[in-house]
């Protein structure tokens, strides 16, 4: 029996298999959205005390709303809205390591904990930011951890008790920004209400629950700015 036939099938089949499983992984984290942009930076640009926000649709949001917060400044926005902490660390490469930034700005986790990509502990959102904070500092990139945004519901998934979730994860990813050395930013203090959740109508609307308004994000950007001062005078 002539075998090279069957081996050549069985090395197109193992093929076409890692590049499906390639597309399926890119299509997971939505790996090339900014491939555009990343290139224009490295070819266009020249890293000044850059800081890279990555997150979920609270950061894409914020340059949607404040646009004049990433005016004039090396703050590049790397939020993709609806994604998970896996997701995030899946790109957290290209968006944020290759881009060679002082400091990065962490800000995920109220996805996972709405199952957007399925099921996931509060220990696995909590170990994999710290993955991304230690890649960023392996990297000699100054690490900012932010508190989840307090939220006392989700109107895309409601019933899930968000908001004793999110104090669980806060104090854990506090310890960790202790241990490491890393710079704490916490949101959550500045925002919460009396019953856990974002104030309304204060930073956002009843019908969000989730999503900063400009308020709300105006005081982020003084929170965010404290920290990143902080960071690159280390």
């Amino acid at each position: 029996m002539n075998l090279k036939p069957v081996i050549l099938v069985l090395f197109l089949i193992q093929i076409l298999a890692q590049a499906t499983y390639s597309q399926d992984w890119n299509k997971f984290a939505n790996t090339r959205r900014y491939d555009k942009a990343n290139l224009e930076l490295k070819l266009h640009t020249t890293p000044n005390n850059r800081v890279v926000f990555m997150g979920n649709s609270i950061t894409e949001g914020w340059v949607q709303v404040r646009p004049e917060f990433f005016t004039d400044r090396d703050y590049i926005n790397r939020g993709i809205g609806g994604q998970t902490t896996p997701q995030m660390l899946l790109r957290f490469r290209q968006d944020v390591v290759d881009l060679n930034p002082k400091a990065v700005i962490i800000l995920a986790g109220t996805n996972d904990i709405a199952g957007n990509s399925g099921y996931i502990s509060l220990e696995a959102i909590i170990s994999t930011i710290k993955s991304m904070a230690e890649i960023a500092n392996a990297n000699d990139i100054k690490v900012i951890i932010s508190s989840i945004l307090p939220a006392l519901d989700y109107p895309w998934k409601p019933g899930l008790d968000p908001a004793s979730k999110i104090i669980t994860i806060n104090k854990a990813l506090k310890a960790i920004s202790e241990e490491n050395n890393f710079i704490y930013l916490d949101y959550y203090a500045a925002m919460v209400d009396d019953k856990g959740g974002l104030k309304v109508p204060e930073y956002t609307t009843a019908n969000d629950l989730v999503h900063p308004n400009k308020d709300g994000y105006l005081v982020m950007e003084k929170l965010a700015e404290i920290a990143i001062n902080k960071a690159l005078n280390k």
